[in-house]
Protein backbone atom coordinates (compact mmCIF):
# COMPACT_ATOMS: atom_id res chain seq x y z
CA UNK A 1 0.00 0.00 0.00
CA UNK A 2 1.39 3.76 -1.00
CA UNK A 3 1.30 6.33 1.57
CA UNK A 4 1.72 9.84 0.49
CA UNK A 5 3.90 12.67 1.44
CA UNK A 6 3.47 16.66 0.88
CA UNK A 7 6.15 17.93 -1.57
CA UNK A 8 6.81 20.86 -3.58
CA UNK A 9 6.75 20.85 -7.10
CA UNK A 10 10.12 21.52 -7.35
CA UNK A 11 11.09 18.53 -4.63
CA UNK A 12 13.67 16.11 -6.80
CA UNK A 13 11.28 13.29 -6.27
CA UNK A 14 8.42 15.43 -7.87
CA UNK A 15 9.81 17.29 -10.10
CA UNK A 16 11.16 13.61 -11.44
CA UNK A 17 8.19 11.88 -11.39
CA UNK A 18 6.72 14.30 -13.25
CA UNK A 19 8.91 14.15 -16.06
CA UNK A 20 8.38 10.04 -16.31
CA UNK A 21 4.52 11.79 -16.49
CA UNK A 22 5.41 14.48 -19.16
CA UNK A 23 7.45 11.57 -21.49
CA UNK A 24 4.52 8.80 -21.34
CA UNK A 25 2.22 11.23 -22.45
CA UNK A 26 3.90 12.73 -25.22
CA UNK A 27 4.78 8.89 -26.23
CA UNK A 28 1.16 8.22 -26.25
CA UNK A 29 -0.20 11.20 -27.34
CA UNK A 30 -3.06 11.16 -30.59
CA UNK A 31 -0.92 12.16 -33.51
CA UNK A 32 -3.95 13.87 -34.41
CA UNK A 33 -3.92 16.16 -31.37
CA UNK A 34 -0.48 17.38 -33.11
CA UNK A 35 2.50 17.50 -30.15
CA UNK A 36 1.88 16.91 -26.52
CA UNK A 37 2.24 20.58 -24.80
CA UNK A 38 3.47 19.85 -21.21
CA UNK A 39 3.17 22.79 -18.12
CA UNK A 40 5.06 22.20 -15.70
CA UNK A 41 3.41 22.98 -12.65
CA UNK A 42 4.13 26.23 -10.19
CA UNK A 43 5.26 25.82 -7.08
CA UNK A 44 2.89 28.82 -5.58
CA UNK A 45 -0.14 27.31 -6.93
CA UNK A 46 0.49 23.74 -5.05
CA UNK A 47 1.80 25.57 -1.59
CA UNK A 48 -1.49 25.61 1.09
CA UNK A 49 -3.82 27.31 1.23
CA UNK A 50 -3.67 27.27 -2.42
CA UNK A 51 -3.25 23.86 -3.26
CA UNK A 52 -0.90 20.78 -2.32
CA UNK A 53 0.78 18.79 -4.29
CA UNK A 54 1.77 14.37 -2.94
CA UNK A 55 4.39 12.34 -4.10
CA UNK A 56 2.75 8.45 -3.29
CA UNK A 57 5.91 5.53 -1.75
CA UNK A 58 5.97 2.21 -2.27
CA UNK A 59 6.72 0.51 0.99
CA UNK A 60 10.50 0.10 0.02
CA UNK A 61 10.49 3.74 0.08
CA UNK A 62 10.19 4.46 -3.69
CA UNK A 63 8.57 7.37 -5.25
CA UNK A 64 6.23 6.18 -7.63
CA UNK A 65 3.54 8.41 -8.17
CA UNK A 66 1.96 12.06 -7.68
CA UNK A 67 -0.89 14.53 -8.31
CA UNK A 68 -1.75 17.87 -6.90
CA UNK A 69 -4.58 19.69 -6.04
CA UNK A 70 -5.14 23.38 -6.31
CA UNK A 71 -7.64 25.97 -6.38
CA UNK A 72 -9.29 27.63 -9.43
CA UNK A 73 -12.24 30.38 -9.67
CA UNK A 74 -16.05 29.63 -9.06
CA UNK A 75 -18.00 28.56 -11.57
CA UNK A 76 -19.71 31.61 -13.07
CA UNK A 77 -22.21 32.71 -10.43
CA UNK A 78 -21.89 29.44 -8.03
CA UNK A 79 -19.14 31.00 -5.26
CA UNK A 80 -18.47 27.57 -4.64
CA UNK A 81 -14.76 26.67 -3.56
CA UNK A 82 -13.47 24.87 -6.27
CA UNK A 83 -9.41 22.95 -6.86
CA UNK A 84 -8.64 20.94 -9.88
CA UNK A 85 -6.77 17.99 -9.38
CA UNK A 86 -3.75 17.90 -11.61
CA UNK A 87 -0.62 15.53 -12.79
CA UNK A 88 -2.48 12.12 -10.95
CA UNK A 89 -0.08 9.50 -12.17
CA UNK A 90 1.41 6.36 -11.17
CA UNK A 91 4.40 4.77 -12.59
CA UNK A 92 3.59 1.54 -15.08
CA UNK A 93 4.77 -0.80 -11.73
CA UNK A 94 2.46 0.78 -9.44
CA UNK A 95 -0.73 0.01 -11.36
CA UNK A 96 -3.37 -2.31 -11.15
CA UNK A 97 -4.10 -2.73 -7.60
CA UNK A 98 -6.32 0.25 -7.24
CA UNK A 99 -3.66 2.80 -5.86
CA UNK A 100 -4.84 5.27 -8.49
CA UNK A 101 -7.77 5.10 -6.67
CA UNK A 102 -6.66 5.98 -3.19
CA UNK A 103 -4.80 8.52 -4.76
CA UNK A 104 -7.45 10.12 -6.10
CA UNK A 105 -9.22 9.54 -2.98
CA UNK A 106 -6.42 11.24 -1.03
CA UNK A 107 -6.72 14.52 -3.51
CA UNK A 108 -10.27 14.68 -3.02
CA UNK A 109 -9.76 14.85 1.04
CA UNK A 110 -6.88 17.43 0.73
CA UNK A 111 -9.19 19.59 -1.49
CA UNK A 112 -12.00 19.05 1.12
CA UNK A 113 -9.86 19.91 3.96
CA UNK A 114 -8.95 23.08 1.93
CA UNK A 115 -12.89 23.99 1.66
CA UNK A 116 -13.70 22.35 -2.02
CA UNK A 117 -17.11 21.97 -2.51
CA UNK A 118 -16.19 20.46 -6.37
CA UNK A 119 -13.34 18.96 -7.55
CA UNK A 120 -12.59 19.25 -11.10
CA UNK A 121 -10.10 18.13 -13.62
CA UNK A 122 -9.53 17.53 -17.67
CA UNK A 123 -7.35 14.42 -19.34
CA UNK A 124 -7.46 13.05 -22.95
CA UNK A 125 -9.26 10.31 -24.63
CA UNK A 126 -6.58 8.62 -25.11
CA UNK A 127 -6.52 7.78 -21.36
CA UNK A 128 -9.11 4.96 -21.39
CA UNK A 129 -8.14 3.78 -17.90
CA UNK A 130 -8.03 7.20 -16.46
CA UNK A 131 -11.52 7.93 -17.90
CA UNK A 132 -12.88 5.15 -16.68
CA UNK A 133 -11.71 5.20 -12.99
CA UNK A 134 -12.96 9.29 -13.01
CA UNK A 135 -16.48 8.38 -14.09
CA UNK A 136 -16.30 4.91 -11.11
CA UNK A 137 -15.34 7.68 -8.62
CA UNK A 138 -18.39 9.68 -9.34
CA UNK A 139 -17.23 12.27 -11.65
CA UNK A 140 -19.03 13.47 -14.37
CA UNK A 141 -18.73 14.95 -18.04
CA UNK A 142 -18.56 18.62 -17.65
CA UNK A 143 -18.24 21.42 -20.34
CA UNK A 144 -14.90 22.77 -20.62
CA UNK A 145 -14.00 24.87 -17.49
CA UNK A 146 -9.80 25.57 -19.08
CA UNK A 147 -8.91 26.11 -22.93
CA UNK A 148 -5.91 23.20 -22.01
CA UNK A 149 -4.77 22.08 -25.46
CA UNK A 150 -3.53 18.34 -24.43
CA UNK A 151 -7.72 18.22 -22.98
CA UNK A 152 -10.56 16.02 -24.40
CA UNK A 153 -12.92 15.23 -21.91
CA UNK A 154 -13.31 17.66 -18.70
CA UNK A 155 -15.25 16.24 -15.22
CA UNK A 156 -16.45 17.29 -11.92
CA UNK A 157 -17.43 15.84 -9.17
CA UNK A 158 -19.26 17.53 -6.31
CA UNK A 159 -17.75 16.43 -2.76
CA UNK A 160 -20.34 15.89 0.34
Amino acid sequence: MLRFRDASVTDADAHALLGDYFAERAAGFPAAQGAYRPTWPAAEQFTPPAGVFVVAVDASGAAVGCGGVRRIPPRDGSGEVRFEVKHLWLAPAARGAGEGRRLLGELERRAAAFGAREVVLDTNASLEAAGGLYRSSGYAEIDPYNDNPNATHWFGKHLD
